[in-house]
C-alpha cells in the first residue's frame, strides 16, 4: 500500500513544520486562467476516495472539495490571468499562480512539495515530484481543489458567455470550442499566444 504521507514526513524529518502541497489546473487550454492550489494537511489525515484530480469524477472532486477546505491545516488559492499567460508564457504564469497560492496560505508554509518537474521560484524551500499527484496526499488535496476552483470559474464564464460552451470543455481545444470561436470570435478571456494558428484550424 501506497504511503501518502512519506514525502511530507520526510521534510519533517528535515526540521521542517508546515509542508504545503502544490498543483495547478488550467495549463492546457484555449481560454481562462490558470490556477494552482496550496495545501498543508495535518500530518496522517486520511480523506477517503482522495486521489490525483484527474481520475476522479467531477461530482466526487467537488464532495472532495467540501471535506479538504474543512479539513486542511490551510489551503491558499492562486491564479494567473489569460492577459498574464500571454504577456509571460504559460510556465512563468503558472508559477506565478504557485507563488500566489503559497502567500495566500492563510498559516505560512516552511517547505513545498510541487507537482511536476520544474520548480518554481517560491519564497520558500521546497522539492519537485513528478507526477506528484498520485504520489502525495497534500499534492493530491491541492490538484483537487485547483481543478474544482478552476472548473466553478469556466462554468461562471460559461453563465455570461453560453454559446462557447465553456461548463462542457473548460476552455479546452475540442472541436465545438474551435467552431464557437470560428463563428463568434475570441472573447478577453482567450489566450491570445494559444491562438496564433487560428486560421490554419
Amino acid at each position: 500500500m501506497m504511503d501518502w504521507y512519506f514525502h511530507q514526513r520526510e521534510a519533517q524529518s528535515r526540521g521542517y513544520l508546515r509542508v504545503c502541497g502544490i498543483d495547478e489546473a488550467g495549463r492546457g487550454p484555449l481560454a481562462g486562467p490558470v490556477c494552482a492550489v496550496a495545501v498543508i494537511l495535518p500530518d496522517g489525515l486520511e480523506i477517503e476516495g482522495l486521489n490525483d484530480s484527474k481520475k476522479l469524477t467531477e461530482k466526487k472532486r467537488e464532495a472532495l472539495f467540501d471535506v479538504i477546505t474543512a479539513r486542511a491545516e490551510a489551503y491558499g488559492i492562486g491564479w494567473a490571468s489569460e492577459q498574464e499567460i500571454d504577456q509571460v508564457n504559460i510556465l512563468q504564469a503558472t508559477f506565478l499562480a504557485m507563488t500566489r497560492a503559497v502567500e495566500a496560505l492563510s498559516l505560512p508554509a516552511d517547505f513545498a512539495l510541487v507537482d511536476g518537474n520544474r520548480m518554481p521560484p517560491l519564497s520558500i524551500p521546497g522539492e519537485i515530484i513528478v507526477k506528484g499527484d498520485g504520489k502525495a496526499a497534500c499534492i493530491a488535496a491541492a490538484s483537487v481543489l485547483a481543478k474544482v476552483s478552476r472548473d466553478r470559474a469556466l462554468r461562471e464564464l460559461d453563465q455570461r458567455h453560453p454559446e462557447y460552451g465553456f461548463a462542457q470543455h473548460k476552455g479546452y481545444g475540442t472541436k465545438a470550442h474551435y467552431a464557437a470561436i470560428k463563428q463568434y470570435g475570441l472573447l478577453p478571456e482567450h489566450r491570445r499566444s494559444f491562438l496564433k494558428n487560428l486560421n490554419e484550424k
